[in-house]
C-alpha cells in the first residue's frame, strides 16, 4: 500500500486541532488506512463487531463485499456519529452524505493480510460544509469522529498506520470539488448540490410516505449478476434528522466495476495472489439516494456517478475513466429506473 504517514503520534488535542493541520498540508486522502491486522479476517471483523458494539458510534450496517473472483475478502461498516450529527444539525439537509462514516476491512497482498480503512470524515466534511459558517467547527467535529474510529482500531492486534491514501488532495480542492483534472468536462464541472441529481418530488408533508415508497422501490426489485447493473441492495436506511434521510445502496455491478477500474492501472501492491490493490477503495461504499425537505419540497436525490465516481477512484488515472466512461451512467440510469420506473 502506497501511502506517506501522516502523523506518527496521536494525542487528544491532537484529534481536535486535526483539521488545520490537514489545511496546511496538499495530502489529504479521501480514504484513511487506520490499521494492518495481525490476525485473520474473520478475526479481525469480530473484533471490529465487537468494538463497534461497544463504542458510543451508531452501527448500522455491515456488508460483504463482492469482489471478483473471490480473490479478496472485504467487508465495509456503516456507522453515525450521534455527536458529530448534533454539530451539523443546523446544517442544510442535503449535505447528510457527509455524516455517514464508513469503514473497511480487506485483505491485500501475496499473503492477504488484513487491512482496516475508512472515507475519511474530515475530507468529506470538507467537500459538504464548504460554505457553512460553522465550517471550522464541522471540521474539528469530524476529526473528533475520525478520532474516536482511530481509537477503537487498539481492539484489533496489529499496528496503527493512521496513513493518508490515494485519491489525495488540499483542501482548497476538496471545498470547491467539481472533478480532477481533464475529467472534469465529465463531471460537468459541477460541485456537490450541482451533482445531487433529482429523482422525483412531492410536497413535505408527505416526506415519510416519499422514503416508504423508496424503500419499497428498492425490495421489489431482484439484485443480479455482475455483467448486469439492474436492482440494488438496500444496505443501511438511516433518518439522520427529521428531515433527511440516507438510503445507502450497492449491488454486484458498482462493487465490480469500481475494484476493477482502481485496480487495472495500479502497479504498486498488484501481483498474481493480489490481483485486484482496488480493494482498499471499498470504503466508497455504499453509493446513496437522499430524501430530503427543501423548502415546502421533498426531494429525493442522488449523484451523478461521474462526479462521484472521481472523488473516490481518480487515483485509478484518466485512461480508466476514458476506458470506462459509459459505467457511471449505467448506475445513475439503474439507481433512477430502479427507484422511480414511471
Amino acid at each position: 500500500m502506497k501511502a506517506r504517514i501522516f502523523m506518527a503520534v496521536i494525542t487528544i488535542a491532537a484529534l481536535v486541532s486535526a483539521p488545520f493541520s490537514f489545511a496546511a498540508d496538499d495530502d489529504i486522502g479521501i480514504f484513511e488506512a487506520l490499521h494492518a491486522s495481525s490476525v485473520s479476517f474473520d478475526e479481525t471483523t469480530a473484533a471490529l463487531d465487537a468494538a463497534f458494539a461497544a463504542s458510543g458510534l451508531v452501527l448500522h450496517a455491515t456488508h460483504d463485499v463482492r469482489v471478483p473472483e473471490d480473490k479478496h475478502q472485504a467487508r465495509i461498516y456503516v456507522l453515525t456519529s450521534p455527536a458529530y450529527a448534533d454539530a451539523a444539525s443546523q446544517e442544510s439537509a442535503r449535505t447528510i452524505s457527509a455524516q455517514v462514516l464508513r469503514v473497511a476491512a480487506y485483505t491485500q497482498g501475496d499473503e492477504q493480510a488484513t487491512y482496516i480503512n475508512m472515507a475519511n470524515p474530515v475530507a468529506h466534511a470538507m467537500v459538504f460544509y464548504a460554505d457553512s459558517p460553522n465550517y471550522d467547527a464541522l471540521l474539528t467535529a469530524a476529526a473528533e469522529a475520525s478520532g474516536e474510529i482511530r481509537e477503537l482500531m487498539s481492539a484489533v492486534p496489529g499496528e496503527a498506520m493512521w496513513e493518508q491514501q490515494e485519491p489525495r488532495r488540499a483542501e482548497k480542492h476538496y471545498r470547491a470539488f467539481k472533478g480532477d483534472g481533464p475529467a472534469r468536462m465529465m463531471a460537468k464541472f459541477r460541485t456537490f448540490r450541482k451533482s445531487q441529481l433529482e429523482i422525483m418530488e412531492d410536497g413535505a408533508e408527505n416526506f415519510d410516505a416519499m422514503v416508504e415508497k423508496v424503500t419499497a422501490a428498492l425490495l421489489a426489485r431482484e439484485v443480479v449478476a455482475a455483467d448486469e447493473s439492474e436492482g440494488w441492495e438496500q444496505l443501511a436506511v438511516i433518518r439522520v434528522r427529521d428531515d433527511a434521510v440516507y438510503i445507502g445502496v450497492t449491488n454486484p455491478y458498482i462493487e465490480d466495476k469500481m475494484v476493477r477500474i482502481n485496480s487495472r492501472f495500479r502497479k504498486d501492491g498488484k501481483s498474481d495472489l493480489s490481483p485486484y490493490p482496488g480493494v482498499d477503495h471499498v470504503a466508497a461504499l455504499p453509493t446513496e439516494i437522499l430524501v430530503v425537505k427543501d423548502g415546502d419540497e421533498t426531494k429525493v436525490l442522488h449523484y451523478g456517478q461521474m462526479w462521484r465516481m472521481q472523488l473516490y477512484f481518480w487515483d485509478s488515472g484518466y485512461r480508466a475513466f476514458t476506458a470506462n466512461v459509459g459505467v457511471p451512467s449505467t448506475i445513475a440510469n439503474s439507481i433512477e429506473d430502479t427507484v422511480s420506473p414511471d
